[in-house]
Order: structure tokens, then sequence, then C-alpha cells
């Protein structure tokens, strides 16, 4: 098997109700753990990483550990860049072999944003990839992207439906109160807009900043149209966490096997555990 887009995948996730969540990984350690996980819960998956990863990593070097893995692994996986602003580097990641990208230009105004989407999506759809695209400004950082809270603001319903029939986009990233990075108090999702935004679109929606959203909220929103959760901070904090703790109690410790296992066990069980409410197990 080979990696795929999102498309089948998340339309399926739309009919069938349920969610395939987004994990950032930045390594090889990260990439398995991310993997294992999924092929444990027979979920399909998608692996997303943000410019600076692939920066970090390589371009081709992430391309081919996925391609590794869907061959290993035997499930759906879709290898995606997330919120990217810089189209060119867009199309050199799907030249090279990603299938799903996201081009975020929702800090531009309206109309701008419509036409620098659109030249992606026609790209892209040449190659067979898919393209998520944000309406709205989601608060907090991702990457070098910063939105000040103040900035932020929510999807208006109206304006999704106009969006998506200008840009022919796959999916749709909206704002409905979470935001990327910590979250200072327990985020309160708008999941009356969300039921708005869903019963005007027919494309699979997707929630942004889901690391530390509480269990219930994910699941109510998940039941009312969102497809794709994305999760980012809660890997990097168990990762590192865990790395910390063996080091603290081995100080000797030099092999990188040693350390950086319990760091990957940390975020296997954070996959198993968000692909359960996300009810994404047994869809592979």
């Amino acid at each position: 098997m080979n990696i795929v887009s999102t498309k089948e995948m998340l339309l399926d996730a739309r009919k069938n109700n349920y969610a395939i969540p987004a994990f950032n990984i930045h390594n090889l350690e990260t990439m398995q753990a991310v993997l294992e996980g999924a092929y444990e819960m027979k979920s399909p998956i998608i692996i997303a990483t943000t410019p600076g990863t692939v920066n970090y990593a390589g371009m081709d070097f992430l391309v081919n550990m996925a391609e590794a893995g869907a061959k290993n692994f035997n499930i759906p996986i879709a290898l995606h860049l997330d919120h990217c602003t810089d189209v060119d580097f867009i199309k050199e990641c799907i030249s090279a072999g990603y299938k799903s990208v996201m081009i975020d230009a929702s800090k531009l105004d309206y109309n701008k944003n419509i036409a620098i989407t659109k030249d992606v999506v026609e790209f892209a759809h040449k190659y067979g990839a898919t393209v998520e695209a944000e309406l709205g400004k989601i608060g907090g950082v991702e990457d070098d992207i910063i939105v000040d809270e103040k900035d932020a603001y929510l999807t208006d319903p109206n304006m999704a439906l106009d969006f998506i029939e200008k840009t022919n986009i796959d999916s749709l990233a909206i704002a409905i109160g979470t935001a990327h990075g910590l979250y200072k108090f327990e985020p309160k999702l708008d999941i009356d807009r969300l039921k708005e935004i869903n019963e005007v679109v027919s494309i699979p929606l997707v929630l942004h900043g889901a690391s530390g959203v509480p269990e219930e909220s994910v699941k109510q929103a998940v039941r009312h149209g969102i497809c794709k959760i994305n999760v980012s901070t809660e890997l990097k904090i168990a990762f590192v966490k865990e790395i910390r703790k063996y080091l603290e109690e081995n100080p000797s410790a030099n092999d990188p096997r040693s350390y950086l296992t319990p760091g990957k066990k940390a975020i296997k069980e954070i996959v198993m555990y968000k692909i359960k409410i996300c009810n994404s197990k047994n869809r592979a």
C-alpha cells in the first residue's frame, strides 16, 4: 500500500459520522509511534508535518518514511502538509509526493484567501492531492504562524459555503473556539455554529487545536460534522516529559534508543486514545 490522499478517508468519515485524527510528527520516532498506535487500533491515519518540520527533517526523508510506513503497516496513511502559507513550498511538497496539503491564507482578506487557495487547488488536483483551507482565524501559535487572541474570529456559515464553491477545496478548517498550543482555560466550542456550517456545506470539516479539548467536546464536535481533528501539542509535551523523566532517573544514559523509547510509548498511548474518541477504530 502507498500513502494516499485524505479525500476518500474523510468522505467516509463524513458519511459514517466519525473523525480521523491528524497527528503532527517531527522525526522518525514520532512517526513510528503514531503509525504503531494507528495500526494497533486498525484506524486510517493522517501524518501531519508543518513547514518547519519539513525543513528540519527533509522533504524526501518524510515522504519515504511515510511510504515505508504504508507498506509495513498496511493501513490508509495520508502524509499532510499542515498550515503552510507559501504556495511555492506547497507545490514543491506535492511534486515530492505529498498527497494532502493545507494552504493557510486566513490572515489575508477574503478575496485574496480565495484567489490563493484556488491556485493551490488547481495545482494539487492535477497530482491527485487534496487541499484543506482555513476560514476564520484560529488563535495561538502553530509553527511560525502566530494569531493573537484579539485577532482570532469564528467562521461564518454563509461565508464558508461561498468560499467552498469558489475554491473547490476538499476540506475546510473552521474556527469554533479552539486555539493552537496550550489553553489557559478550558475551551468552549461553539457547537451551534458548527451545526449551522455543517448544514450548509457538503465537504468534510476540520477541527484544529484539539490538544487539550475535553473528550466530550471532541465527541460532540464529531457528532455534528467534524471529520478530522488535529493534535500536536499533547504529543510534544508527552514525548519530552517521558524522555526527561528517563534521563533524570538514568543520568549516565547515552543511547538514544533507550531514552527515546519511553517518549514513543507515551505518544502511542495518546494516539490510541484519540482514535478511540474519534471513533475511527477498525475503520482501516
